[in-house]
């Protein structure tokens, strides 16, 4: 699930960079790429109703695989950037698609013991998916783009297409291999007990969980929460990663795509792993109330070591991956948060499933109505600028913090 999401929501944009297209563009483009995943609840009642869920999964992973591999093939054509993003846009619905049916095996697969036995590794296998995108594939693409084809690292154009194609056809082969596998492994998974009969239902079945959504006490308050708790991550999601690798003379600090690979996609997200774990043991032994806003303060704050690498433009490199780390820790320790008040206070009550899709399809809607928009800013603003402004953003994210209600015992 997180191989495809990740390729075509962040992946998409360092590569949108290396070929030349500017930073507003290439945020921007690579953002439209979340809106499937934001609108999934949508059509997630229809894949209800047909075959096994291991059906869907196979044959989104068989297209998502002829995708990725079309995409590879498309890089030879005139025009290719319009067809590329022609079918970006395509496979983020089918991975969305892919990602309500693997969701639909693990559930209906295992009993609540076994879901909750095996969330830590289902969450931790999810996590490998970063690692490996936006980790080794941009790490490998760096290293293709300079030892292979013999390309200067700093120089961003059409050049960079050689090495790119090559991790298009990797992660096509890859998701090939996991569709192979899963053919003979994974369990068809069960229907649920709610699952719509005809498509007149299905539409009944979502009209209602949308009244019954609205009908939630104070429910506009925990809207804003889920919109707005991860807002400066939003905005720093995109440019992150330009930041590391624009030249030092655009305010950058001019790292090669071997370098953000390392620091921002594998020891970052080692960070976001390690802060996850030690955030949830926190929530588990204080409890959720009292430690929201300390939640909220571990995602927010820390963002201030982007506004200071940005003002000092640091060359060493174990400073700038101690940057990332921290920011990334806390990040992974706060976040832990925002999930567990979707799933105990936004969550309960007639559609329980549906409508913790609903709180996450807000943090999506958020990613990527920041991400439309960061890349512009930035290039208006400079990156110092901009990082004051992230840091103005975290604002909204304490005040819905402070006053999000609690109307349900924590389990």
């Amino acid at each position: 699930m997180a191989l495809a999401y990740v390729m075509l929501t962040n992946v998409t944009a360092i590569m949108f960079k290396n070929l030349g297209m500017d930073n507003g563009r290439a945020a921007e483009y690579a953002s439209y790429l979340i809106l499937a995943y934001t609108i999934k609840p949508l059509f997630a009642p229809f894949v209800e109703m047909y075959r096994t869920k291991k059906f869907f999964v196979l044959w989104t992973q068989v297209i998502l695989a002829a995708g990725f591999g079309c995409v590879a093939l498309a890089m030879s054509l005139p025009g290719y950037m319009a067809i590329m993003v022609t079918l970006f846009v395509l496979l983020s619905f089918i991975g969305a698609t892919q990602d309500i049916a693997a969701d639909g095996v693990y559930v209906t697969s295992l009993d609540a013991r076994s879901q909750s036995l095996y969330c830590g590794i289902q969450s931790l296998s999810w996590n490998v998916g970063p690692i490996v995108a936006s980790g080794g594939l941009v790490y490998l693409s760096g290293w293709l783009h300079t030892n292979t084809f013999h390309h200067d690292a700093g120089t961003f154009g059409p050049a960079w297409i050689d090495s790119w194609r090559i991790i298009f056809f990797i992660v096509a082969g890859v998701t090939l291999a996991m569709a192979a596998w899963h053919l003979k492994t994974m369990p068809d998974g069960a229907k649920a007990e709610s699952a719509p009969s005809s498509v007149s239902q299905a539409w009944f079945i979502l009209k209602d969980s949308f009244v019954t959504f609205f009908q939630k006490r104070d429910v506009w308050l925990m809207i804003g929460f889920g919109f707005l708790f991860r807002l400066s991550i939003g905005l720093l999601e995109k440019i992150g990663p330009f930041f590391m690798v624009d030249p030092v003379a655009k305010g950058g600090l001019g790292l090669s795509n071997e370098q953000l690979g390392l620091f921002y996609g594998t020891y970052g997200l080692i960070a976001v792993l390690i802060g996850s774990l030690l955030g949830g043991m926190f929530v588990a032994k204080r409890g959720l109330k009292p430690t929201l806003f300390l939640l909220c303060c571990a995602v927010n704050i820390p963002n201030v070591t982007f506004l200071l690498m940005a003002m000092f433009q640091p060359t060493d490199v174990y400073v700038i991956s101690a940057g990332v780390a921290i920011e990334k820790f806390f990040y992974g320790f706060g976040s832990v948060g925002f999930m567990i008040y979707l799933m105990q206070q936004l969550a309960p009550g007639k559609y329980t499933t549906t409508h913790y899709a609903f709180g996450t399809g807000l943090m999506g809607l958020c990613m990527m109505v920041t991400g439309l928009v960061s890349g512009h800013l930035q290039q208006m603003l400079g990156y110092v600028n901009y990082f004051w402004f992230v840091m103005a953003a975290t604002i909204p994210s304490f005040l819905v913090t402070w006053f999000a209600p609690f109307h349900h015992k924590e389990g």
